[in-house]
């Protein structure tokens, strides 16, 4: 038994990552290809620079994991790059040219990467990312969250519903926001802890930062 299960928390697994992706690309599979240059829900990027960093976060948490001696004090370092000075940082960058299946196919890459290195990296490694050292079931966390709450942006801006499991944003919650609420509705929940929605009785939040180290 894992620390996380005795004291009951489960942790989040590369099939939690695998399984946000999915439902992630089937989401916006049907998506018209005109929508995707509106602005994505509350950010200064379009819908194709969202799905572009949210690629990008996951393979470079995955890069995080990769190396023998994965890094503690600092990214990879990798070159990135902004195509215009309002959009995101990123590795990644998609050719316009191919069309909506372009950046859905780059996330599933990036998930599969993800969930790969979370698969095979041992318990103990440990990792750097800005928010704190972390370890495989951190990175699979941050990866949930980011695909859940960037899907979140990219649905409402291109018109579509986005109703992610309770069951994957509870675990995603208990890892990554541990002092979130627990008796309040786990998606609503997982947008308030990231300063997208307010949840009834708390306010609205302004996100800061997550809890990347592991928890004790």
């Amino acid at each position: 038994m894992t620390p996380s299960q005795a004291d009951g928390r489960t942790p989040v697994t590369a099939a939690d990552v695998e399984q946000a992706v999915r439902l992630a690309v089937a989401a916006l599979t049907d998506a018209p290809s005109a929508g995707w240059r509106a602005p994505a829900c509350g950010l200064e990027w379009d819908c194709w620079e969202t799905l572009e960093h949210l690629a990008d976060a996951l393979f470079s948490y995955a890069t995080q994991l990769a190396p023998a001696r994965p890094p503690l004090d600092g990214y990879v370092p990798l070159r990135w790059q902004r195509e215009r000075p309002a959009g995101p940082a990123s590795v990644i960058f998609v050719d316009r040219a191919v069309g909506p299946a372009g950046p859905l196919q780059a996330l599933d890459a990036g998930g599969g990467l993800l969930a790969a290195m979370v698969r095979t990296a041992a318990p103990q490694v440990r990792a750097f990312h800005s928010y704190g050292v972390s370890d495989p079931a951190g990175f699979a966390a941050m990866g949930v969250v980011e695909t859940l709450v960037h899907t979140h942006d990219v649905a409402a801006g291109l018109g579509l519903p986005w109703d992610p499991p309770a069951e994957l944003c509870d675990r995603a919650l208990a890892r990554l926001f541990p002092e979130a609420p627990s008796d309040t509705d786990r998606w609503t929940t997982l947008l308030w802890s990231t300063g997208r929605a307010e949840l009834p009785g708390h306010g609205r939040r302004v996100f800061e930062r997550w809890h990347s180290e592991p928890l004790p």
